[in-house]
């Protein structure tokens, strides 16, 4: 999903993507579907079949702290 697809969803929700980067805002649309906040932490697996990030998330690995 392309980032303006992402924030797209993001409005949509009531969440104002101002200049979050996509991992972060990825992750609070998750919190705010009642999914784990769990973008590019799955280390190659992902419970949530229904998450609409979940094909992308699982070719990421995001860097926490860099």
């Amino acid at each position: 999903m392309n980032m303006s697809d992402v924030k797209t969803k993001a409005k949509g929700l009531g969440i104002d993507p101002g200049k979050m980067k996509k991992p972060d805002l990825i992750c609070a649309i998750q919190t705010a579907e009642g999914y784990a906040a769990c973008y590019g932490k799955s280390n190659g697996e992902c419970p949530y079949s229904n998450c609409c990030f979940r094909q992308d998330c699982l070719k990421v690995e995001v860097k926490v702290g860099v």
